[in-house]
């Protein structure tokens, strides 16, 4: 009997969202408490999303060694061993390297594992079956974010809180996540279907991917208004790109240091369920908005939605309130921005990448957009390390979250020169097209 896609989708997507948020969420966070200084955290840890920037350069391999569900189960497995060695490396007194080496390996399995299972996804299902589960596969993705950004860190925090000890409750939340990989291996050893056409692709060869992905890489950059394209897609998110490295230190960190001293779990609650369910909303919202009146009438709008929040992080740097609803207020309100904002962002991603070749062109969009996010969050720390030394406000205080956030406010210039600069048609986006393949 063949099993019902609901067995399924939701533990596939779940483990394909998880890994993904440990790498980028947990690591700030933990190597902040550990006591890693922020210059060492940003940079170090933006090296871990390097995977997913040159994920388009393997990808077509794993077309041709195994099948997509043998793809699945190995990088599942592999999960399960490098969150585990992370748990076992944690209390070390070489953690810091030791678990950079497993997290890189962590985020190259994750990359792995979101060629094979979106692609075991479009061999299993028909294509009516690939649109009537697509909501499902989202909403269990979102729920993997509000587990990584939130259950997860608030679990750290109660641990934190109930061991005195902060490495043994980080490595008991990474040994929960590799217990979680080795059950939802063996479960989808069972549960995973076999699709007939899963087979890997021996009409081609290495040689001829080869060929192909160097023909399709011109290709992309013969595209009609490349460099302001690639110029938005590197900055058009350059604000939150720099903030997403020094927003969680920022709400842990001592008040006498600048931060908001909040707790831990406090921090999962504020970021891991009130800014991703504002996200979300701000995403829905978004979607909404230019399926009536098309991607290039929003555009402007969605730029400075995704830019002009970023002054809540000033105001908060600025009055460190001590009410805890401000707090959630403010970041709630700064991710319904960035989740309306970016809807514009992987909107033109779309359009950039229409025409032949569209599905190699986009995941080269997509390799670009990681880049993006790459790249300023790595050096956020050390920037927030030069601006700490300068006073711009008469006070004798700490400045450096506080010029930080108004570096960030700069950075903003930079998403309003490539909105100007970009090119788009009016009508891409609108439910009512004149043509239907543009």
């Amino acid at each position: 009997m063949k099993s019902s896609p609901w067995s399924w989708i939701p533990t596939l997507y779940v483990a394909e969202g998880l890994p993904y948020f440990a790498v980028n969420t947990l690591t700030v966070l933990m190597y902040v408490n550990l006591g890693v200084p922020l210059a060492e955290m940003a940079f170090f840890t933006g090296w871990l999303y390097l995977p997913w920037v040159i994920k388009p350069f393997w990808s077509p391999f794993v077309d041709i060694i195994r099948t997509k569900r043998w793809w699945v189960l190995a990088m599942q497995a592999a999960l399960t061993i490098s969150m585990a060695a992370v748990a076992f490396l944690l209390p070390t007194s070489l953690f810091f390297s030791a678990t950079l080496v497993c997290f890189w390996l962590t985020a190259f399995f994750s990359a792995t594992h979101d060629i094979a299972a979106d692609g075991y996804y479009m061999l299993e299902l028909s294509s009516h079956q690939q649109a009537a589960y697509v909501g499902v596969r989202s909403t269990f993705y979102r729920i993997a974010s509000v587990i990584g950004q939130g259950g997860l860190v608030m679990f750290a925090g109660h641990l934190e809180k109930s061991m005195q000890d902060i490495p043994a409750a980080w490595s008991t939340v990474f040994m929960a996540l590799s217990a979680f990989f080795l059950a939802v291996t063996l479960y989808h050893l069972r549960f995973l279907p076999k699709p007939a056409p899963d087979k890997p692709r021996n009409d081609i060869s290495a040689s001829g991917i080869l060929s192909d992905f160097g023909h399709t890489f011109v290709t992309f950059f013969q595209k009609p208004h490349i460099v302001s394209a690639i110029c938005f897609m590197l900055l058009y998110r350059l604000p939150e790109a720099m903030c997403m490295k020094l927003v969680q230190p920022f709400l842990v960190a001592p008040r006498d240091t600048g931060g908001l001293g909040l707790t831990t779990a406090e921090v999962g609650f504020v970021n891991g369920t009130v800014g991703v369910i504002a996200l979300l909303a701000g995403g829905i919202l978004g979607g909404l908005a230019i399926a009536r009146d098309g991607l290039k009438a929003w555009l402007w709008p969605m730029a400075l939605s995704l830019t002009l929040p970023c002054a809540f992080y000033c105001w908060l740097a600025m009055s460190q309130p001590t009410e805890f609803w401000w707090i959630c207020t403010a970041v709630g309100i700064e991710q319904f921005g960035y989740g309306f904002g970016f809807t514009a962002f992987m909107l033109y991603l779309i359009y950039f990448a229409r025409g032949g070749s569209a599905t190699s062109h986009y995941a080269f969009c997509t390799a670009f957009m990681a880049l993006g996010m790459m790249l300023p969050g790595m050096a956020a720390g050390w920037i927030h390390d030069r601006l700490a030394t300068l006073s711009f406000f008469g006070t004798d205080g700490p400045q450096g979250y506080l010029n930080f956030f108004w570096w960030v406010m700069i950075c903003c210039l930079a998403t309003f020169a490539v909105t100007f600069a970009v090119k788009i048609d009016p009508a891409f986006g609108r439910k009512k097209l004149s043509n239907p393949d543009t």
